[in-house]
């Protein structure tokens, strides 16, 4: 395992044979990861680094801190801002959420403690969820007067639908696991402690697979969602044409019909 500190508060860890499991880790334990600007900048930057990165194939986004994935925006940060402050860092933490979702490889968020506002809008910017026994998530924005920024009010309803999203930003509540689990705000329920191993045991999974294919797939995935079947299904034969004539894919059937372990050239 390597690491890498982009700023203060975020670690890289590349995990496996390859490399090609990613691990960004909110490293900012003295404020449970309260996204401060220096540490949105630093989210911005690693992901960035990992999007160019072609080794890459997973990326999962855990935390330090033992009872908190990330508590949101940091208020104290903020309650020092004039209205100028304010409209100067909205871009700043804009891209780290817009870093976190436009990712192209297949991501997963490993959630423990509170997952609540910004912090669970950087879980929903994920495509999986993993939570233990312990996550409470949410989003209170409303709370503070202000809503979800961060991506919270179109990433939630596409998950849940726009009536439960509604209920749930409405009354900034928060949900504790089970529930959490039986609404579909996370995808895996695991045991407490288990989040992120067992979030990087299904990155392992995920990555043994065709890079290219992966990418593809995801593209897919976010284009085609809202879109009308006939338009979506276009979006699928575009994805299909740019892994059809690839190396990827002459390894995995030459690798089947062989009966062995593809070894992927990830073009």
């Amino acid at each position: 395992m390597s690491e890498e500190r982009f700023g203060e508060f975020v670690l890289v860890r590349r995990h496996g044979e390859g490399r090609h499991v990613a691990e960004l880790a909110l490293d900012r334990p003295k404020a449970m990861n309260a996204v401060s600007t220096e540490m949105a900048r630093s989210v911005v930057a690693a992901c960035a680094a990992l999007g160019d990165d072609k080794d890459v194939r997973v990326v999962v986004v855990t935390s330090t801190h033992d009872r908190a994935f990330c508590v949101g925006a940091d208020l104290k940060e903020r309650n020092s801002f004039s209205d100028a402050d304010l409209v100067r860092q909205r871009p700043v933490a804009r891209g780290a959420y817009t870093g976190v979702l436009e990712l192209p490889v297949p991501t997963i968020a490993a959630v423990h403690g509170f997952a609540l506002g910004g912090g669970f809008e950087l879980a929903l910017a994920c495509d999986l969820i993993v939570a233990d026994g312990t996550a409470v998530v949410g989003l209170p924005e409303v709370s503070v007067g202000v809503i979800p920024g961060g991506g919270g009010t179109q990433l939630l309803p596409r998950r849940v639908g726009a009536a439960r999203a509604a209920e749930l930003i409405f009354t900034a509540r928060r949900v504790a696991a089970p529930e959490a689990r039986e609404l579909g705000l996370v995808d895996l329920l695991v045991a407490e402690g288990r989040d992120r191993e067992e979030a990087l045991t299904l990155a392992g999974r995920i990555a043994a697979n065709s890079p290219v294919g992966l990418r593809a797939a995801k593209r897919a995935l976010r284009l085609g969602h809202g879109l009308d079947l006939r338009a979506g299904l276009e979006v699928e034969d575009a994805a299909w044409r740019s892994v059809a004539f690839s190396g990827d894919r002459a390894e995995g059937v030459a690798a089947f019909n062989e009966k062995r372990k593809p070894q992927w050239p990830g073009e």
